[in-house]
């Protein structure tokens, strides 16, 4: 039987930034709370987030870049560019 977690957490955090599964992050995707914006993503405030233990991970207005990493992805805000990758 598996162990009962609580909302999202397994997020890890990293310098600069935090990860997810990427399950759960294609999760977001699928249910709108994040959408592609430009290079990056951004919070649509019409769409409810999960619940999450930390209630600051996706700020609106705060632009995100993405990366996939073993089994994973990786999310840092964007201050003003860089290459991000829309497309995880």
């Amino acid at each position: 039987m598996a162990d009962h977690q609580e909302p999202f957490a397994d997020v890890v955090a990293v310098e600069g930034g935090f990860s997810i599964p990427e399950l759960k992050w294609r999760e977001l995707l699928f249910i709108g709370a994040l959408r592609p914006e430009g290079d990056g993503f951004v919070r649509d405030p019409t769409r409810p987030l999960p619940l999450f233990r930390r209630e600051d991970l996706f700020p609106e207005g705060v632009r995100f870049r993405a990366e996939r990493a073993l089994g994973r992805v990786v999310v840092h805000p964007v201050a003003g560019g860089g290459r991000e990758h829309p497309d995880l």
